[in-house]
């Protein structure tokens, strides 16, 4: 049916930290795609977001920092609200669930569901921290995982093998709040009955919408053919909405009940009691921009609870992409391994456009992909700088210097000029057929297809040749160069706002829309243009090298918060250690051995006689100078061994770092050498 609105909606991010590209790529850059075409069409449509700000990772980061959850979530909905708005998701609102809207608007709407009968109580075991006081949300669990045997792992999944758990099923679970092995206490808690709702799901999803995208139809028949169970709406936690109804003293909504709830509160923020039209109105559109992981909750779980409420609409599509990786590593946030927006806005500042082009040209629309800064780098130089850039500023740059920047009226068009006119207009319905299929990275390419039919129509036609000759014709060519460019700032409004609204000011234009997009009188002769600015600029291989740098730097921190020692050996009489005899010396000499890539060559003073040593620690000590005049510790009686031709006697004691490297051990005070070591 034709929708007289559409109501899209982005997954509300975690405010116990900034958003990465990773959130970027799988929901708000396409969001906001779609919502910035919607406008152009001239369709009435809201773009709804807001932060998620219940939970128990942000009671974990504010037990951490020894602050309040309310102090966490108010420094990163700031941070994270500020940066959207920086970035350009145009957002007609980013609200908050701590809000008071949001406190009331998700109280009635469990109340409604209680009232109605919709809810059973189911008591069950759950972990208890009795050291603490307190039942343990899974967060606050972590055990070895009984899938892949790894230590470190979630109550709710196991960051190394990927599997969904349940606290319960961990083995030697310890409670991160005290430390203490948690007990097995019954709780009583508020279940929503998803197998109620089974039925009605099945038709409404894999009858009624097959047009979903693949994966997103997938994991819902997946979910569906393995039966539906009823789910917890509430728990046991101090942080979150109390529920409300009498004798639920200590409980609270769980968040993935009370988050959803946050598109309608947000909504009423922003509209108040004309709410209803955009969540009741059969004729209004509900889109969920998601990523992968959120597909059940907005798929089947809110959409239950809709079901059971009775008077909402229905999600139309949910466009879930899948996860975008960075440097061919998984995005992960308690490794810091990712890009921050608020830092790449630091970073790289102007250069909005060039991320949001990155991670559309790379969407992981259908599978994973991968986010390189080399890729990144060369997709600016190559293709926003060499194409598009490049384009526009030669059809602005020629204006100028053969018209004085006043657009000529044109002559008789030729079979290049209707070319591409026809070309333009076939590329249009190409997008328009990618954009309503949320086909957003093919709709990009067909956009910058666009801007390489303009530098083809400029080498085609050769402007600055035709001038010496023919000026009648050199107009209408520079003509339909610049109506180019007014169809580039229709073309990639959705895609690279700012671009667009800098090259529209260069061109004096005024309003666009989807409907100019393929015509070519959108800039009248006679017309000023402006001068020509770049649009786009070089990205040098020192500020990438940066950029490298510091992931390697987050992998080596990595490394070393994970070190840990090595299992102690087998047990050692006192008699065999007897027998080594380890001893101080100085560092008279130090050297590579030639044609050894490990060897160091030590000439050492042992306060009887002078004697080498060999070591295999070059690759630690790459100046091994800094060696030359220092105690070590050597043992003094293993026999002679010749290595490279070189008699070694003895061996130099060295320790190995958490990143691999040695380092010798030395006394911490100054020792005769000969001393021995006991």
């Amino acid at each position: 049916m034709d929708f007289k609105r559409t109501l899209i909606t982005t997954a509300l991010p975690y405010a116990n930290g900034p958003v990465h590209i990773g959130h970027l790529a799988g929901v708000y850059v396409p969001a906001d795609i779609y919502a910035r075409y919607m406008r152009l069409r001239g369709q009435e449509i809201l773009l709804i977001g807001g932060s998620d700000e219940h939970g128990v990772p942000i009671t974990i980061k504010a037990r951490k920092e020894g602050v309040t959850p309310q102090d966490i979530v108010d420094r990163y909905h700031k941070i994270i609200k500020d940066s959207f708005e920086e970035f350009g998701i145009s957002f007609d609102v980013y609200g908050r669930t701590t809000s008071d809207t949001h406190r009331r608007v998700a109280s009635d709407f469990f109340r409604r569901l209680y009232d109605k009968g919709e809810f059973v109580e189911k008591t069950s075991l759950q972990l208890y921290d009795e050291e603490a006081g307190q039942f343990l949300a899974d967060r606050y669990v972590t055990g070895t995982c009984p899938h892949c045997g790894k230590e470190g792992a979630y109550g709710d999944q196991c960051e190394s093998c990927g599997t969904s758990l349940n606290a319960t099923d961990l083995i030697n679970p310890r409670s991160t709040i005290t430390g203490s092995v948690p007990v097995m206490r019954e709780t009583t808690h508020y279940y929503l009955p998803l197998d109620k709702w089974q039925p009605k799901l099945e038709k409404w999803i894999l009858d009624d919408h097959k047009e979903w995208k693949s994966n997103v139809y997938g994991q819902c028949k997946s979910w569906l053919d393995m039966g539906l169970q009823p789910r917890a709406v509430s728990r046991d936690l101090d942080w979150g909405i109390p529920v409300p109804v009498e004798g639920a003293d200590g409980k609270v909504l769980y968040v993935w009940f009370d988050a959803p709830i946050g598109y309608i509160s947000n909504t009423i923020d922003l509209v108040g009691d004309d709410y209803t039209k955009w969540w009741k109105d059969p004729e209004t559109r509900m889109l969920h921009f998601i990523g992968k992981d959120n597909i059940v909750f907005h798929c089947i779980v809110f959409p239950s609870m809709l079901m059971a409420e009775g008077s909402f609409n229905l999600p139309d599509n949910v466009p879930a992409n899948e996860f975008l990786n960075l440097e061919d590593d998984k995005i992960s946030t308690s490794r810091n391994w990712a890009v921050w927006l608020h830092e790449y806005l630091r970073d790289f500042p102007g250069k909005q456009d060039v991320l949001r082009y990155v991670l559309t040209a790379n969407a992981p629309e259908t599978k994973d992909n991968n986010f390189t800064w080399k890729d990144f780098q060369a997709r600016n130089n190559s293709e926003l700088v060499a194409i598009l850039g490049n384009f526009v500023n030669r059809a602005v740059v020629l204006t100028h210097k053969y018209f004085d920047g006043v657009l000529p009226a044109p002559g008789e068009l030729q079979e290049e000029d209707r070319n591409l006119i026809d070309e333009f207009r076939h590329l249009k319905e190409e997008m328009t057929t990618a954009l309503d299929n949320f086909h957003f990275r093919e709709a990009l390419r067909l956009a910058m297809d666009m801007a390489r039919a303009g530098n083809k129509y400029l080498q085609e036609t050769e402007p600055w040749k035709m001038a010496k000759s023919d000026m009648t014709r050199t107009a209408t060519i520079l003509y339909m160069a610049i109506q180019t460019c007014a169809n580039l700032s229709i073309a990639f409004e959705p895609f690279l706002p700012f671009m667009s609204e800098k090259l529209l000011k260069m061109l004096n234009g005024d309003k666009i829309s989807w409907d100019m997009l393929g015509c070519f009188d959108l800039v009248p002769a006679g017309a000023k243009i402006g001068e020509p600015v770049l649009l786009f600029e070089k990205i040098e291989d020192d500020v990438i090298e940066a950029q490298v740098q510091k992931l390697l730097d987050t992998k080596k921190a990595n490394e070393l918060s994970a070190w840990k020692p090595e299992p102690v050996k087998a047990d050692c009489s006192f008699d065999d250690f007897e027998k080594l005899d380890i001893r101080v010396g100085k560092v008279l000499e130090c050297s590579n051995v030639k044609k050894s890539k490990k060897l160091l060559q030590f000439l050492i003073e042992d306060g009887m006689e002078k004697r080498t040593i060999l070591s295999g620690i070059a690759a630690s000590y790459p100046d091994p100078s800094v060696l030359v005049g220092k105690e070590i510790c050597f043992i003094a009686n293993f026999p002679p061994r010749k290595m490279m031709g070189i008699e070694s006697q003895g061996m130099i004691l060295s320790a190995v770092n958490p990143d691999g490297t040695l380092t010798v051990i030395a006394p911490s005070a100054d020792v005769a050498p000969g001393a021995q070591v006991g």
